[in-house]
Order: C-alpha cells, then structure tokens, then sequence
C-alpha cells in the first residue's frame, strides 16, 4: 500500500479547531472573493481549498452545520451532488485535469480537517502532478496562486 503524505495541512488542522468553522463563518462574512466562494446555492455553496491540494480545488458544504451524511435533508443532498457535478465541469473546461479525487472525509479519524461540518472536496489532477517536494522536503508545490485560480473560476457556476 503507498501512502499520501501530507504534513503541511497539520497547520490547516490546527487552524480550523483555533478559528471556528469556516463553512458557517465564510458564508455569513459576504465577502465572497476575499473567502474564495464562487457560488451560493439555496442550500449549499461552491469555495475554494485555501490549503489545495493542487490548483483548484474546491469543496461543497451546505449552509447548515452538520457532520454527518445522513443528516443532510434530500433537496440538500441532490443540490450537493448537482453542484460536485457542476464543478467537475467546470473544472475539466478551466484547468483541463486529466482526472479528479472526489469525496469526503467524515470524521478526525478519517482525515477531516473540519469534522463538524460536512463537506465534499474536488481535487483536479494530472499526470506526473506529484513530484520529489512532498518525498524529499515535506514540501507540497502548489504551481498557481489562490487568487489566479478564483480569477479563472469567478463566474463559472
């Protein structure tokens, strides 16, 4: 079995329980390009991973504060998975991905940095997008800014 390493989201972790939770706190600021949103939902919205993966990355979460599956309502779920669908097409025609990591982490143990909270993650990916930085320097390379990547984005959903 490989493993996906990771260490820099440590701080992200560590944030996330200091700050609060940012899908109830974003949402409620209405700055929406300053915390990367790019589309509101009636029941859930489209931001952006301040901490990607790679460039692009987005996540779904619904407006209300749950953390389980089960507990989201079926107008909230067929919004979320219309809008999983939606920024996948966006996605493929913006940054042109060979392929995509679609899903969800429920729980600490299960790798949510954010466990209160449900929420979906869209990470584009391309061949040979992992190099030595993540094995050799714990380092991950992220090759475009948050900022680009929302100018891209804004206006697509």
């Amino acid at each position: 079995m490989e493993h996906l390493w990771a260490p820099w989201r440590i701080e992200y972790i560590k944030k996330a329980d200091e700050v609060g939770c940012i899908f109830c706190q974003k949402p409620a600021e209405e700055s929406d390009a300053s915390n990367y949103i790019l589309y509101r939902g009636l029941k859930n919205f489209i931001i952006m991973n301040s901490y990607p993966y790679s460039p692009g990355h987005l996540m779904i979460a619904p407006y209300r504060h749950i953390a389980n599956l089960d507990e989201l309502t079926d107008e909230e779920l067929c919004e979320h998975y219309e809008l999983v669908r939606r920024s996948v097409a966006v996605l493929r025609k913006v940054f042109k991905p060979d392929g995509f990591n679609i899903g969800m982490n429920l729980g600490r143990v299960a790798g949510a940095g954010i466990d209160k909270h449900i929420h979906s993650h869209i990470v584009p990916r391309w061949a040979g997008d992992t190099n030595f930085m993540p094995v050799i320097a714990n380092t991950n390379v992220v090759n475009e800014a948050l900022s680009e990547s929302y100018k891209k984005l804004a206006g697509k959903f």
